[in-house]
């Protein structure tokens, strides 16, 4: 639904049309209904680029198709003194075979063909004689039908609008139709005000158009993209289309490195355009433009005045004339300008004179630190006007650098690659940079960029220094810093070595020193599965803290001896440990937080071990929180994946699996293979309850997951990924992989390199396996195992996977009712923790043994119970396995057993369920839900959800083909309730 535009000519381009199908349709239906009593004539508006132009030329290919007649015009603002233009520029194509079928336009006065009257002026100054004249001649059409379309009214002349004023305060009864596109913020009051009194009355009908479905937009338009790369672009271009497609141009072209465009020269298409709107401005409205550019977020009139050297009431009446033209825009309360987007604004910045660029940067500094503003916003200014070596725009930038290093780390390094770019190459500085590089490793660490800041933090550990203290004190920060950014991409071996050589140098590290050291030590030893070699030194690590009062060090040993002990199978430790470590984290501020993400993501993932989901979940919240305020792309990845397990566990499958692709998206970026390993195979188990049995995208997904961790050896991230293949390929039907890949990942037999707390839940497979295969003997061992192992461990959701591999090997040994009792003591177990999952698991597995054990009643409740919370939380697989299911546990109950099927979830639907369901099948975006229904964009989202979970449907798309098959119903059909 996108139109490039070329300079003032106009050509729609070959991208396909995109999510404008509601809107065609609703054309579509007034096309039908010409001259019999609906709107004389259709209102398109929105901002340029939206693709007004777009939808027109779909529009009349449509009513082409459909045997009307179409004739097209165009206002144009270097015509806007010609009388009548945009008709002109329409009914100039009538030729003698349109005269034909529609003879009444041959009486339409010569004006509004664009020719001189012959014989004078008929209507002798009589303009409005002149437009009863015209609408007689349209009111005379029959036989066929005829649509005239005028694209950008907002151009058009004065006596123009009239006539389309009087069209729609007259009606035409006729088989005719008048179409218009305008801007709403350009268009003239009059026009605005006729077309809103003719929607009262209902001869206008009113089209908006607003931006793109970002779904539609990145798969139709971006398929050739990375999704996290076009969820940029989109994001850039407001789902604007006009931008969208600039930047996805430049983008492929290799303009533009990254995003926004002051990486680049300026996307053609949008240059054109640019060009074209700058051209009509004197010199100071070209120079408040270019000012209002150069400010941003903190444009007024008075500091348009002060950069650009005017008057205020000059600037002032230069605001107006730019204003009308839609380049600027005034906030709610009047009082901050900017322009209409972030892409022209960038778009004007980067095409002013780049000496006129940096003396109104270096005023805008100026003006902005007499006011008072924050280091951080003098800063972009101060950046922008460097010439070279400044001590003094240094010192700022620098200072904004350490008070944003917390709240915005990419900015913090960005400013400080800036003063080490034009700091001094002398002996008199090298402190001074060796400090500026150890603050920028640090800041491009927390955003993510591993490998550069591992890099830095080596030369810093490198560099020499002539202070000792400062050596020592800058040397062992880098060295924890660059150990955890080697621990992130894998690299243990580097990180060990590095940390062993710190701790052995004399003189040694002073006490405090030596705990983040440590901490980090017993870290890594955590993640290649040798904790208990470094328990006593972590504990120690953790005494020391608290003597010191360090309690930034003491939340680091908490919560990785937490995670650490639930990862070993001691629960009572790690609760303590958890308990400990919640409460220190729950007494912090979120500013103290700030730099404790990872120990908050320990703290959660110990939470998940330790079946605590709720605590879980407030804490990766809170976490998730602060790494997006704060640009911790790294720690924000593996809050969200621990968060997505604490919702696929509660059985939330559908918001599981949109946490999980957000996680996965950026751990594509962060470079570490490990860890996007680790994401892509958990999510894995999310897409196989989202899918259907023996989908073949779960095995895909399973496989790239275990490629992604290959060769990273047998840390503790590395050989999950691998061993969760093995569910994947049991979910495939091949049984004989599953059990190679459990036992190549795990070991052996007896799994020694499994995680131990997890190891119930890996028996359980084994035990699944090996029956399948026939392999008795290994399956009872197995199932022996699993419930000493649960035992031990004394949790709930261990409890319960033992008991389902117990009931498997009962049931394979031909006994049901001993099966059917361990299925429903596993869920009993399950529903303790609130693991809905692996409750509704359970009592599938129990209802068919429980049947044969002849409790029909209690297989029914069973089955019922277990595809209800399958059905409301989104898992396709369960909903599925219980439908299969159904004939063997109802039986003869069957008539009294509720509707199966994702049918079933509609019927469940309210009827405000039911009705957003069908406007988002009809490809409604949530904000064109939210304006048809007069709701907020976050109650839609909720409805939406609810709908999710209630139909089991995974994506608006499926949402779509389910509400398609079932929207005939059979007469006397109740609607939904």
């Amino acid at each position: 639904m996108v139109e490039l535009y070329r300079g003032p000519g106009r050509r729609t381009n070959s991208v396909p049309f995109v999510s404008r199908s509601a809107e065609l349709r609703r054309l579509d239906a007034v096309l039908q209904h010409m001259g019999a009593g609906g709107p004389a004539l259709v209102d398109v508006t929105g901002e340029a680029g939206i693709g007004k132009s777009r939808l027109l030329a779909e529009f009349s290919s449509l009513a082409r198709r459909r045997g009307a007649a179409v004739l097209r015009g165009r206002a144009t603002e270097y015509e806007r003194h010609s009388p009548f233009q945009p008709f002109a520029d329409a009914f100039a194509d009538l030729d003698q075979r349109v005269l034909g079928v529609f003879p009444a336009l041959r009486d339409l006065p010569p004006a509004l063909r664009g020719r001189a009257e012959p014989s004078g002026d008929p209507w002798n100054g009589d303009r409005f004689g002149l437009y009863r004249a015209t609408a007689d001649a349209l009111r005379r059409i029959r036989g066929a039908r005829l649509v005239v379309v005028l694209d950008d009214l907002h151009w058009a002349d004065p006596a123009s609008l009239e006539l389309v004023d009087h069209l729609v305060r007259h009606p035409v009864k006729a088989p005719f139709l008048l179409v218009v596109s305008r801007r709403d913020r350009q268009a003239p009051a009059a026009l605005t005000t006729a077309l809103a009194r003719g929607a009262d009355t209902g001869a206008v009908l009113r089209i908006s158009l607003g931006p793109l479905d970002e779904r539609e937009c990145v798969e139709e338009l971006a398929r050739d993209l990375p999704q996290r790369r076009a969820a940029e672009v989109y994001a850039a271009s407001e789902g604007n289309p006009l931008y969208f497609l600039a930047l996805l141009t430049a983008h492929r072209a290799a303009r533009l490195p990254g995003l926004p465009v002051r990486d680049g020269g300026p996307p053609a298409g949008l240059e054109a355009l640019l060009l074209d709107e700058l051209a009509p401005l004197d010199p100071l409205e070209r120079g408040t433009v270019e000012a209002a550019a150069v400010l941003g977020d903190h444009a007024t009139a008075d500091l348009i005045a002060a950069l650009t050297g005017s008057p205020v009431p000059d600037v002032v009446e230069a605001l107006r004339g730019v204003m009308r033209r839609d380049l600027i825009r005034t906030d709610q309360a009047g009082r901050r300008l900017a322009l209409r987007h972030p892409l022209i604004r960038a778009l004007i910045h980067d095409s002013t004179d780049p000496w006129r660029r940096q003396e109104l940067h270096r005023r805008a500094a100026a003006e902005l630190a007499e006011a008072g503003a924050p280091l951080a916003e003098r800063a972009h200014h101060i950046e922008r006007s460097l010439t070279g070596w400044d001590p003094e725009a240094a010192a700022i930038l620098t200072s904004a650098a350490e008070q944003t290093a917390v709240t915005a780390p990419a900015a913090s390094a960005h400013w400080l690659g800036v003063v080490l770019a034009i700091l001094p190459n002398t002996p008199g500085h090298l402190d001074r940079r060796r400090e500026l590089i150890l603050m920028r490793a640090g800041a491009l660490g927390t955003t993510g960029a591993l490998r550069e800041s591992r890099d830095l933090f080596h030369r810093v550990i490198d560099m020499p220094a002539d202070n000792k203290d400062g050596e020592d004190t800058l040397r062992i920060s880098a060295v924890v810093q660059c150990a955890v950014m080697e621990r992130q991409l894998g690299r243990y071996a580097e990180a060990d070595a590095l940390l062993r050589r710190e701790l052995d140098r004399r003189p040694g590290p002073s006490p405090s020193q030596r705990i983040g050291l440590v901490i980090e030590w017993c870290c890594r030893a955590q993640f290649v599965a040798r904790f208990p070699e470094v328990r006593e030194e972590l504990a120690e690590a953790l005494r020391g803290s608290r003597d010191l009062g360090d309690g930034l060090g003491e939340m680091g040993a908490l919560t990785l001896a937490a995670m650490s002990e639930a990862y070993e199978g001691d629960t009572a430790e790690a609760r303590r440990l958890a308990r400990t470590a919640a409460a220190l984290a729950d007494a912090l501020t979120d500013g103290d937080l700030a730099g404790l993400c990872e120990p908050l993501v320990r703290l959660g993932w110990a939470e998940v071990m330790l079946d605590r989901y709720a605590d879980a979940e407030r804490h990766t919240d809170r976490g998730v929180d602060i790494a997006r305020r704060t640009g911790r792309l790294y720690m924000l990845s593996q809050l969200l994946l621990c968060k997505a397990y604490t919702h696929f566990l509660t059985c939330r499958v559908t918001t599981a699996l949109e946490l999980a692709d957000e996680a996965a998206a950026i751990a594509r970026a962060l470079g570490s293979g490990e860890l996007l390993g680790l994401t892509l195979a958990i999510r894995s188990l999310f897409l196989m309850q989202a899918r259907p049995p023996g989908d073949p995208d779960v095995l895909a997904a399973a496989e790239e997951a275990a490629a992604a961790a290959e060769g990273t050896g047998e840390s503790w991230w590395s050989t999950l990924a691998r061993s969760l293949l093995a569910f994947a390929a049991m979910g495939a039907g091949d049984p004989h992989r599953a059990r190679d890949v459990l036992l190549d990942a795990g070991g052996g037999r007896d799994l020694p390199r499994s995680q131990p707390s997890l190891l119930p839940e890996f028996l359980e497979l084994l035990v699944a396996t090996a029956l399948a295969v026939g392999e008795t003997a290994e399956a009872e061992n197995a199932a022996e195992r699993a419930l000493k192992e649960a035992e031990r461990i004394g949790l709930p959701t261990r409890r319960a996977a033992a008991l389902r591999a117990f009931g498997r090997v009962e049931a394979h040994r031909g006994d049901p009712a001993t099966a059917a009792r361990a299925f429903a003591e596993a869920a009993r177990e399950s529903a303790l923790s609130g693991a809905t999952l692996r409750e509704a698991q359970s009592l599938l597995f129990g209802a068919a043994f429980t049947r044969a054990a002849g409790d029909g009643a209690g297989a029914a409740a069973m089955w019922r119970r277990a595809r209800r919370q399958a059905a409301e939380g989104g898992a396709t697989l369960l909903v599925a396995l219980a439908d299969q299911q159904r004939p063997e546990v109802l039986g003869d109950m069957d008539g009294s057993a509720e509707p199966s099927g994702p049918a079933a979830g509609l019927a469940q639907l309210t009827s405000r369920e039911r009705e957003i369901a069908e406007l988002v099948a009809e490809g409604l975006t949530n904000q064109a839900v939210a304006s048809r229904l007069c709701l907020s964009p976050r109650t839609v989202e909720s409805h939406i959800a609810r709908v999710y979970r209630k139909t089991g449907v995974p994506s608006r798309a499926a949402l779509a083909t389910l509400v398609a098959r079932h929207t005939v119903t059979a007469p006397g059909t109740p609607p939904p309730s």
